[in-house]
């Protein structure tokens, strides 16, 4: 094996359990970002990107969708995220950086700071 697959290997390991947490909600990317801001690992960094853009886009539908286009739009909506939460969820257990569809690129891009 050569490096590179020892280092990425390794960084998905150390990163694993703080990506996960990064799934939960608004806590769980403040507990995720805590745990990454000493040692800054690209797997967990990944997650916490895609968490912050999923959560903004919740919270987005829950007001702007909502009130504009009513419930059912909202509810729509909101079964598509959960989906990309799920897809989101089972790629960081596989250790895979596996983006939301559709806004999973833009979440990298917009968030590259965290």
């Amino acid at each position: 094996m050569d490096r590179i697959n020892i280092n990425t290997e390794k960084t998905i390991s150390n990163g694993k359990i703080p990506a996960i947490i990064s799934h939960f909600w608004i806590i769980g990317i403040i507990i995720a970002f805590a745990l990454n801001l000493n040692e800054k690992n690209t797997f967990t960094s990944f997650y916490i990107r895609q968490m912050i853009g999923l959560n903004l886009v919740q919270l987005l539908n829950g007001v702007l969708i909502y009130k504009s286009l009513g419930a059912t739009a909202s509810w729509i909506v909101g079964v598509f995220l959960f989906i990309g939460w799920i897809i989101s969820l089972f790629g960081s257990f596989k250790g895979e950086e596996k983006l939301i569809p559709y806004i999973g690129e833009y979440f990298q891009k917009w968030f590259i700071g965290f």
